[in-house]
């Protein structure tokens, strides 16, 4: 039902609630990936090296692929200095071999919101069990040990896999900002999504059972999409 304050308004629900936690520099570490705390200088050669060579991935990103080592440090170097911002690089694992790289963006402790973006896979990791993990991995970190009540991501509009993505994930779609930025000289309409604290059980279980070894056949392929486990979940 909906809540009524003393002169008759509707008002949102009672929130006990304290500040988030800024995520710290730790490792984040699953069976497939990890993600390196924070994203440093010294990983500007893999990146030269392992994304710079695919400038279709950097189509929708803030910057273009780096043409350089040093344009690729300091491109990390302002992500690490910024204060709302925890770069990290994803490698696998056991070899530590650099695989993309992700982001926490616009982290704010006090609202209790924190996005996922700069995110750039690699070939080695697109379409893996491992990309999935990785934003098990930041989400989970998110919500249960730092305490968010919002987890955004947000695209350019006209990026139609971001957008898949987001949804098969199980971000919720919120709508659209348009002439939201103009980046590489041209406009931008964002979309924006978001997990919420309270859909966060439902989204985090359906994660646990997608990557169990019981959702993969004798060939490797998974026997539920993330989708039809959510369903199932929600369906008790």
């Amino acid at each position: 039902m909906t809540r009524l304050n003393e002169f008759g308004q509707p008002v949102g629900d009672p929130v006990e609630w304290s500040a988030a936690t800024f995520p710290p520099a730790v490792a984040l570490a699953g069976r497939h990936v990890a993600l390196d705390e924070p994203m440093a200088p010294q990983h500007a050669q893999a990146v030269v090296d392992r994304l710079a060579p695919y400038p279709d991935l950097w189509t929708y990103q803030a910057e273009d692929a780096p043409a350089s080592v040093d344009e690729a440090a300091a491109v990390i170097s302002a992500a690490v200095a910024a204060p709302d911002t925890v770069p990290y690089a994803i490698v696998d694992r056991p070899g530590g071999e650099l695989l993309g790289r992700v982001s926490y963006l616009r982290i704010q402790p006090g609202l209790g919101s924190i996005e996922v973006g700069g995110i750039i896979y690699g070939p080695g990791l697109q379409r893996t069990t491992g990309a999935t993990e990785v934003q098990h991995l930041l989400m989970r970190h998110a919500f249960d040990d730092l305490g968010y009540r919002r987890y955004e991501w947000k695209c350019d509009s006209l990026n139609a896999p971001s957008r898949s993505a987001a949804l098969r994930l199980g971000f919720v779609e919120e709508g659209t900002w348009r002439n939201a930025l103009i980046y590489k000289g041209r406009n931008r309409d964002t979309t924006w999504f978001s997990v919420t604290d309270a859909e966060w059980p439902t989204v985090g279980a359906a994660f646990e059972e997608w990557l169990a070894d019981a959702n993969r056949d004798a060939s490797g392929q998974q026997r539920r999409s993330l989708a039809e486990i959510r369903t199932a979940l929600r369906a008790g």
